[in-house]
C-alpha cells in the first residue's frame, strides 16, 4: 500500500510538473504583454501582471487591423473545421462501413497522399490560385483545406471501432438508406472522436502562416499569424506589443477547447488502450 501510494504521489507530481511546464508559456505572454519593454530588461524577471494591458491592446489594434485578421482567421478555421468534420466523417464511414469496388485501393491513395510533403504542392497550387482568380482572397486558404487524408483516416478508425456491424445491419434491415444510416446511427455514435478532430483541424487552420502569407495580401485580408510577422517585423522588435496580440490571438482556441473539453476527453480516451 506505501508503494501504491508513493508511486501515486509521484504520478501526481509528474503531472503537476506538466500542466505548470505548458499553462507558464501562456502566462508569461500575459505577463509581458501587460507590461512595458523596459520591464523585461529588468535583472530578475517579473512575474507579476502590470497595469499596462489595456494600453497595449489599444496599440495593437491601431499598429494592424488585427479585428479583420481576427474575423478572417475565425471565416477559414470555422469554414475548414466543419468541411474537414463532415466530409472526413461521410468517407471515413464509407470506407469503413461500406462495401463498393475499389475500396480499399482508393482508401490507400488517400493515405498515401499524406506522405506527401506540403512544399512540394505550393508552386502547383499556387498556379492553380491564380488561374481561378483567387490570389488575395479568402477561398484560396479555405478550399485547399476542405478536407485532409489525416481527417478520413482518424474518422475511418472511428467509425470502425465505434459503430457496431450488426446496428448498421438493423438499420438496413428496417430499410435505412446509406444516408440515412450515416446520419441517425454513426454520425451520434462517433461525436467525440468528431470533437477531437475539429479541435485538431481548427487549431491548424488557426496557426497556418505559410500558405496564407503567400496567396493572400496582408494589407487587405490578413489573418492572425499574418499579422502577428508584421507586428514582429522591423529593425526592433516590441515584445509587450507582440505579446498582447498573441495573447488576444490565443484566446478563440482556449474558447473552443473549454466548449469541447469534455467531447474531446471523452474522443482521446476511446482510443486509450485498455487493459
Amino acid at each position: 500500500m506505501a508503494a501504491r501510494q508513493r508511486t501515486g504521489f509521484v504520478v501526481y507530481g509528474l503531472l503537476l510538473a506538466v500542466g505548470i511546464a505548458s499553462i507558464f508559456p501562456l502566462y508569461w505572454s500575459f505577463v509581458v504583454s501587460s507590461k512595458d519593454n523596459s520591464a523585461l530588461g529588468e535583472t530578475t524577471p517579473p512575474l507579476l501582471p502590470g497595469g499596462n494591458l489595456v494600453e497595449n491592446v489599444g496599440r495593437v489594434f491601431d499598429t494592424v487591423d488585427f479585428w479583420l485578421a481576427m474575423q478572417n482567421s475565425l471565416i477559414v478555421a470555422g469554414t475548414v473545421t466543419v468541411s474537414n468534420v463532415l466530409l472526413s466523417s461521410m468517407a471515413g464511414f464509407a470506407f469503413a462501413r461500406l462495401r463498393f469496388p475499389g475500396r480499399d485501393s482508393l482508401f490507400l491513395v488517400v493515405i498515401g497522399t499524406a506522405m506527401v510533403p506540403a512544399q512540394l504542392g505550393v508552386i502547383p497550387l499556387y498556379l492553380v490560385v491564380g488561374e481561378l482568380g483567387w490570389y488575395g482572397r479568402l477561398e484560396a486558404v479555405i478550399v485547399p483545406g476542405l478536407v485532409g487524408a489525416f481527417s478520413v483516416f482518424w474518422m475511418r478508425q472511428a467509425c470502425e471501432e465505434v459503430i457496431p456491424g450488426e446496428l448498421l445491419d438493423a438499420g438496413r434491415v428496417d430499410g435505412c438508406s446509406p444516408a440515412r444510416l450515416f446520419w441517425n446511427v454513426a454520425l451520434p455514435a462517433i461525436r467525440p472522436q468528431a470533437a477531437v478532430l475539429a479541435m485538431l483541424t481548427f487549431m491548424t487552420a488557426w496557426n497556418d502562416f505559410f500558405w496564407p502569407l503567400i496567396v493572400l495580401d496582408p494589407n487587405a485580408h490578413p489573418t492572425v499569424q499574418v499579422a502577428l510577422s508584421r507586428l514582429a517585423s522591423g529593425y526592433f522588435t516590441d515584445y509587450s506589443l507582440m505579446l498582447t496580440a498573441a495573447s488576444i490571438g490565443v484566446l478563440p482556441v482556449i474558447v473552443l477547447f473549454i466548449l469541447l473539453a469534455r467531447k474531446v476527453v471523452d474522443g482521446v480516451m476511446r482510443g486509450a488502450p485498455r487493459a
